[in-house]
């Protein structure tokens, strides 16, 4: 009987496994099919290449900054320029990216502003950025490999991690919801300001559709060499703005003033569709 006792308890616990498992999603689908269906969730791979600027204002809440919220507007245009704006204590803080060089511009300890050049390693993940539309949409053309790796669970939700390697060989790795086929997670080496080799775990919440395509409007990073979390909040998304070159071009050091955006700008952005 103790024998009997013990094979049902055993086969009890093995159909207990083979129910849990069965739970996540088998991966059936390849990675081109998953990357296909993530796309077209997405809004299509014809409406995306359409875009060719876009602007999102919205706000920084960080675990350690002083200030509750932090202002921020981030214009991009194609193939891979970038503009960040950020403003903490009526100070501005600025990086740009043109797409081959770039700069960073903030508050000195004297109260001027100082302006330097990006550092390799920020050089390097501002050219690994892909632009606009991420590293999946497109993702041939751009010369980026994707596999699928397994699939497992993201905050209860089943998911496919894809693994992605960038053409300069840099290592990504990529979640999509196994129901929505949206992106839920992402992550990528990192090193922290004393060099510290880590990584950083993206997490895409709130999507929303702008003009046809679905972005994200929480963008939740969390860096594993230090307890720190930066949610990106955003308010408002604009498409096909015209965006002049020198927008992400080196700028001069200005002097200290109010506002993320000079008023003629922040108008522009504001009242657009």
């Amino acid at each position: 009987m103790k024998k009997i006792a013990a094979l049902l308890c055993f086969n009890l616990f093995i159909s207990t496994l083979a129910s849990a498992s069965s739970d996540l999603p088998t991966p059936e689908l390849t990675a081109a099919q998953i990357v296909e269906k993530s796309v077209a969730a997405r809004g299509g791979l014809e409406a995306w290449r359409k875009i060719e600027t876009m602007v999102w204002i919205g706000h920084v809440e960080n675990s350690q900054a002083s200030a509750s919220t932090l202002p921020f507007v981030l214009e991009q245009k194609r193939p891979n320029k970038t503009r960040f704006e950020i403003e903490a204590q009526n100070q501005l803080s600025l990086r740009l990216y043109d797409g081959s060089h770039g700069w960073k511009l903030r508050p000195g300890s004297n109260g001027a502003h100082e302006l330097q050049p990006y550092s390799d390693l920020e050089l390097s993940f501002a050219q690994d950025g892909q632009g606009i539309d991420g590293p999946l949409i497109d993702y041939k053309a751009k010369g980026i490999l994707v596999a699928l790796e397994k699939s497992e669970e993201v905050e209860g939700r089943d998911a496919y991690l894809l693994h992605v390697k960038l053409p300069s060989g840099a290592n990504q790795h990529v979640w999509v919801d196994a129901q929505s086929f949206l992106e839920i997670k992402s992550d990528r080496e990192s090193r922290n300001a004393f060099g510290q080799l880590g990584s950083v775990s993206i997490f895409y919440r709130d999507y929303r559709t702008v003009d046809g395509v679905k972005m994200p409007f929480v963008i939740e990073s969390i860096r594993d060499t230090a307890n720190t979390t930066n949610k990106m909040v955003i308010e408002k998304v604009s498409l096909n703005l015209p965006l002049a070159d020198r927008l992400f071009s080196k700028p001069s050091a200005p002097g200290q003033r109010n506002g993320v955006l000079p008023d003629a700008r922040r108008f522009v952005l504001n009242s657009s569709p």
